[in-house]
């Protein structure tokens, strides 16, 4: 993508210390879309009919969720990878928080008269299961997308962002859905119906990508003049276990 009027094309090292404006704001919509797919989606896989396919069934977060890619696209390539793995991190520590949360609410012994303990338990008591799975999933795939999509960005001297968005979203996504479905759902579905929507999932949200590029260019561009940078990672490492940048 070619650096439009006004902004200015640096290595990574050159944000230390320069004040950013926005990303702040990127990293808390990357958690809390994070957050609320798995806690909100992931539990329930939904079906539709569809005129010659028939029914197909994928996961309800398949809606939401494909946004935090597109957020994890957008921090990789304004603010450079080591930016985008701290959103990383701090998405699994909420993710964390989370867990432990809904697994103290749902253990919790109900007050005399409440009628709601079997719904509750029913909607919410996987979800320590689907926060760990998870943020296992999401660590592994968003690092994955971040590391694909930042040296891709180098391959291409910044040029065609959809390959790169695209690109990582095959890699990242595919570490994700490989390692979510059967940690999350592997006996509690049938594992006909966990192959399925994890094949389903995959596709679903590499399409989501494609039809969001280019949602993704102008979300990309906005960010980029407002910052007033395009960082590349030139020398950078790629330690996915460092939390700071």
């Amino acid at each position: 993508m070619p650096v439009t009027a006004g902004v200015v094309a640096v290595d990574a090292g050159a944000l230390h210390g320069r004040p950013l404006r926005f990303y702040d704001f990127a990293m808390a919509a990357f958690v809390i879309i994070l957050i609320c797919s798995n806690l909100i989606g992931a539990a329930k896989p939904a079906m539709v009919t569809l005129p010659v396919i028939g029914e197909v069934h994928f996961g309800a977060g398949i809606l939401f969720f494909p946004l935090s890619y597109l957020l994890g696209d957008v921090l990789t390539e304004v603010y450079g990878f080591a930016r985008a793995r701290r959103c990383v991190w701090a998405g699994f520590a909420a993710s964390l928080f989370a867990a432990g949360m809904s697994w103290v609410v749902v253990t919790l012994p109900p007050a005399p008269g409440y009628a709601g303990q079997a719904a509750l338990d029913s909607v919410f008591g996987q979800v320590p299961r689907i926060f760990l799975a998870s943020i296992t999933a999401v660590w592994a795939g968003e690092i994955a997308n971040a590391v694909t999509l930042s040296r891709m960005k180098l391959w291409t001297q910044g040029r065609m962002l959809w390959t790169r968005t695209v690109g990582s979203t095959v890699v990242g996504q595919g570490v994700d859905s490989l390692i979510f479905y059967p940690l999350a759902f592997l006996g509690v579905w049938e594992t006909r119906l966990v192959i399925q929507v994890l094949l389903t999932n995959y596709a679903l949200k590499v399409l989501w990508e494609v039809l969001l590029t280019p949602v993704t260019y102008r979300i990309v561009a906005w960010f980029k003049r407002a910052e007033g940078v395009d960082v590349f990672d030139r020398g950078v490492g790629y330690d996915p276990f460092k939390v700071g940048v």
